[in-house]
This record gives structure tokens, sequence and C-alpha cells, in this order.
């Protein structure tokens, strides 16, 4: 039998809202007990008044394989996973080929148990090749494995194919995943509308797109029941359309992305293609909306939308540069800007990046609790540090934090009851 104990640690419950210092044992993978206090004796970690937290479970993480392995492997994303305190990786689809039959989901599937000391949790597309033309076969792809399903930010226009696609997944339970936004006015879009576009002579969308591109959606989910979840809302106008379904009692969620919570559309500043994501960076005003809608619960998910790029589709003019940053190791670094910013506590922010994640999708983890697994994160929150991009474990390095000072270290990352990164005592 394995018995880890973890004493004078800051335990961070997302659960119960709580930040207290105590002890935690871990039995054999699981965690045993939860406790106050500090405990002493043979056997026993001291983390000497560090934060002990849930591991971060990642909704929206690309990776390449299949199709495009020299941008991010498994190997490489869950290097970079346990180095960023994150302990469930919830894959995307939109690899070439798509994952829409079970055979490539199978394929991915023993891919990462071979190759990622993280535990994976794999999303299917919902149609075919993710062409919006014929939808997948759902049950068998749930059967293969599936958590959900998403055609990544690729937007479905018939309408009469996603109504079906709603329908059957809601007769099987499914959850569907889907990109709000008006994909005629997002069409080559390289920024958000407004006079820093204009100044800068950049293509732009009106953050209108996304609440149009919700509202078709929500119109959607009231017709068939089923249980959907935006992958990204990034605007305030979007948010009362989110507060109505919620209030109407549709099962619906919503996530956003670590990078329009902390950087905003001046961030761009002169075409640095680090900071082209999809959708755009918006204003600071949606930006500080955004923060409030995660605060009160609205926004029910932080993701770091980890997208791979090579130097290749990055080092190019900002309109023709591929959308997209890698976030797997700085998802809790910029989570910590938002908790020295007293914009969010410790566990406001680990219930959005684990255990609200978690339950979404039916997975055992994102709790402090007896019985739960043992993935678990150890950082020091105010530790400081200035990002070198070039240390990073990810092939591909495309983030915008690069240079940029920072505060907050994961110390050790546990899977399992596993160490997969770091070290304790």
């Amino acid at each position: 039998m394995s018995v880890l104990t973890l004493t004078n640690a800051r335990l961070i419950d997302p659960e119960a809202g709580t930040e207290t210092l105590g002890t935690l044992t871990i039995r054999d993978g699981i965690i045993a007990s939860v406790a106050a206090g500090i405990v002493a004796g043979e056997g026993v970690v001291d983390c000497r008044g560090r934060c002990l937290a849930p591991g971060i479970v990642d909704i929206g993480v690309k990776v390449g394989e299949p199709g495009e392995r020299h941008k991010e492997s498994f190997r490489s994303a869950g290097r970079a996973a346990a180095a960023g305190g994150v302990t469930t990786i919830v894959t995307r689809a939109d690899t070439n080929p798509s994952i829409d039959t079970p055979e490539v989901l199978e394929f991915v599937t023993r891919r990462a148990q071979q190759d990622s000391p993280v535990r994976i949790a794999p999303m299917a597309a919902l149609t075919k090749g993710r062409q919006g033309r014929e939808m997948v076969e759902i049950g068998f792809l749930l059967d293969a494995g599936a958590v959900a399903f998403s055609d990544g930010d690729t937007v479905t226009t018939d309408t009469k194919v996603l109504s079906r696609a709603f329908t059957y997944a809601r007769g099987l339970d499914a959850l569907v995943m889907a990109h709000p936004q008006e994909p005629g006015l997002s069409a080559g879009a390289a920024v958000t509308s407004g006079m820093f576009a204009s100044l800068r002579g950049l293509p732009a969308v009106s953050p209108m797109a996304e609440r149009m591109g919700l509202d078709r959606d929500l119109a959607l989910v009231e017709m068939t029941g089923v249980k959907y979840h935006a992958d990204q809302i990034t605007t305030r106008r979007a948010l009362p359309a989110l507060a109505r379904a919620k209030e109407s009692g549709f099962d619906v969620t919503a996530g956003t992305s670590i990078h329009h919570l902390t950087l905003n559309q001046l961030d761009v500043g002169n075409y640095r293609t680090f900071f082209k994501v999809k959708p755009p960076l918006r204003s600071e005003t949606d930006r500080l909306a955004v923060v409030e809608a995660v605060a009160s619960g609205l926004i029910d998910i932080i993701c770091s939308m980890h997208t791979p790029q090579d130097e290749e589709s990055k080092r190019l003019p900002f309109e023709e540069a591929a959308s997209g940053a890698v976030g797997l190791e700085t998802l809790l670094p910029a989570a910590m800007r938002l908790y020295h910013a007293e914009l969010l506590s410790l566990p406001q922010l680990f219930r959005a990046m684990s255990r609200n994640p978690a339950r979404r999708l039916g997975l055992p983890g994102g709790r402090l609790a007896a019985g739960a697994p043992a993935d678990l994160v150890l950082f020091d929150p105010d530790a400081p540090f200035v990002l070198d991009r070039a240390t990073l474990q990810s092939k591909s390095r495309n983030t915008p934090f690069d240079g940029a000072r920072m505060e907050g270290k994961v110390l050790a990352t546990w899977v399992g009851g596993r160490l997969v990164h770091g070290s304790v005592g």
C-alpha cells in the first residue's frame, strides 16, 4: 500500500470555496483524508505553506496527432501539461484527419495512453470532417470514449444539420461544445472592430458576431434540449443571452480562455502575431465584464485553449498569420494575475479551472475530498519569474507571454498519486 501525507499546505477547495492550512493523505492513488492542522512523522512531507489544489482540467487542448505531430505530440503536450499543473487534457477534434470515427478516436486514445504522463479525455467531431454537412455516428463515438462533440472553431452554417445533430446528441445524453460566432461576419477577421483596428488597417469583426452566434445556438438548445457548452464567451454583449438561457433552466454552460481574461486588443501592439487568437482579443471593457462573469459563476470554465502553431505559421504579416497560442504551461501563472489583482480568489479560479470542467464532463477529478483521484498541483502563487518561451515543454512555443513578468510557479504535479512533475520536500 502506497501512502503519502502532505502537510502544512494551503488547501484550495473549489467545492467548499475555502482556503485552509491543513493536511492531505494519499493512499493508492486516491485521496484518503483531508484535515485541518499540521502533523509530523515519518513519511510526512512539509509543503511549507504552499498551495495544494485539485489538478487543472483543461478543456479544448489542441494536440497535433494525427497529422500535425510536428506542432504538438501527446508526449510534448503531456509534459507541458504536467509542468503547468494540468492533470487532465480534454483534447479537440480539429486534427488532420478529424477525430470523426471510432477508429481514429481509438488511435489517439492509444497514443495518449502510451505517451502522456497526464490523463487524456478526447472529444470527437460533431460532423464528418468538421464540414457541417453530415453528423458523425454519435453513439459509436460515445462507446469509443468521446466525452463531448465539437467541430472546434468551425461553425456549422446548415441549421438543419446542426438541429439534427443536437437532437441525436440529446437522445444519447451527449454534450455538444460549440464556438459561438456568426461565420459570415467573422470570416477573415484578425482583430476586434474599433479604433485600434482602424488605425492598424486590419480586417476586423464586431463583438456582435459572438452574440449572434450564441443566440442561434441557444435557440436550437431550446428546441432540442441538448446539453450545450459554449467554448469561449469573450464579449459583454453575449452575457445577457447566456444569463437568460441559464435562468430558463436550459442545460447550458460556458467557458472562456485565459488569454481573453488577462489580455486585451491593445496588446497586439505593432502587429505582434503571438497575440493573434480566435476569437480575437477584445476591449478592456469586455475583458473586465468577462472576469466578473467568471466571478459570479455565469461563465463556468476557464481554459487555456492551447493551440500550438509552428514558427512558419506565425512569422507572417498579422493578417496572414495563423491564430492561436499555447497555454498549458502558462494557464496557472496567467490566472495568478487575476488573483493578485484581487479580481478572483484561488477557490474561484480552481472552481473554474478544475471542478466545473470535471463536473461538466462527468469526470471524477477536480475535488479535494476523500475518495477523489489524487490529481493534485502544489504551487507557490507568489513566486516571481520572467517567462522565456525557449524553456516551454511544448513543441510549438507561440505564447503571448514571452518575456512577461509573471507570478505563480508549479512545484509538483501528481496524477493518480504519482508524481509526474517537480519534487516536494
